[in-house]
């Protein structure tokens, strides 16, 4: 089986090699870029399974890195910074990063946070079966490009708002409770963290349902979870 690529862009050296051995110790492939340039340059030619960005770049903010590959790369990618603030974290995941981790932080959590978002993007990829498109009402979602429609126009969906449509999908209608998505979407660090479905629900809402305060497809179940309504395979 094909070891994972890890692409790690970070501009300070001790950092990138300390990333690295922890990586290849797991088993892991890693590829270096000390710049956002020579980033661009190692996402397309190396096609890494993640990327791992720090927003200090010596030539971008790393949030500009990341919207700009987020446009044609579909591979997690982990913020890696030493900026605590939650502001940067929410424009960091806005941006289309998947998680973000604060420096100085122990390679353990690092290694679980990259496993968890490789099962991720891996289970995406493999959808059961052959079905691999799903609707409901006007809504179509291709689940192997991460691509949706609704009234066959294209609707932009940030990385987690598109993994949360994905979780609900495959309940097949079932509901899921808050921590059984909170653990898909975020990982065990956000188990705890219901407000950030509710936000993420009422966004998938307002881009997917005729009224977001009524909705017919994105279901609250009180005190439990969601579900979605009306879904099927194809």
């Amino acid at each position: 089986m094909n070891r994972s690529t890890i692409l790690i862009v970070e501009d300070e050296s001790n950092i990138r090699r300390f990333i690295r051995i922890a990586l290849e110790k797991e088993g892991l492939a890693a590829v270096e870029a000390e710049s956002g340039a020579l980033a661009r340059v190692e996402t397309a030619t190396r096609k890494p399974d993640l990327i791992i960005v720090d927003l200090g770049l010596p030539d971008e903010d790393g949030k500009d890195l990341i919207r700009e590959v987020r446009t044609w790369v579909s591979s997690p990618i982990l913020v890696l910074s030493a900026r605590e603030r939650e502001e940067e974290k929410v424009e960091a995941l806005d941006a289309g990063a998947d998680d973000y981790l604060v420096k100085p932080f122990g390679v353990p959590e690092l290694v679980a946070r990259i496993r968890a978002l490789l099962r991720r993007s891996q289970a995406l990829s493999t959808v059961t079966g052959s079905s691999s498109r799903a609707s409901f009402g006007d809504t179509v979602v291709d689940l192997v490009n991460r691509e949706v429609t609704r009234a066959g126009q294209p609707v932009h969906l940030t990385p987690i708002q598109f993994r949360l449509l994905a979780a609900l999908i495959r309940g097949h209608g079932k509901v899921l409770t808050h921590r059984q998505l909170l653990l898909e979407i975020w990982g065990a660090a956000y188990s705890d963290r219901a407000h950030y479905l509710r936000v993420y629900m009422m966004q998938l809402r307002q881009k997917l349902e005729d009224d977001a305060s009524q909705p017919r497809y994105l279901i609250t179940e009180l005190q439990v979870g969601y579900r979605l309504a009306g879904v099927t395979m194809e």
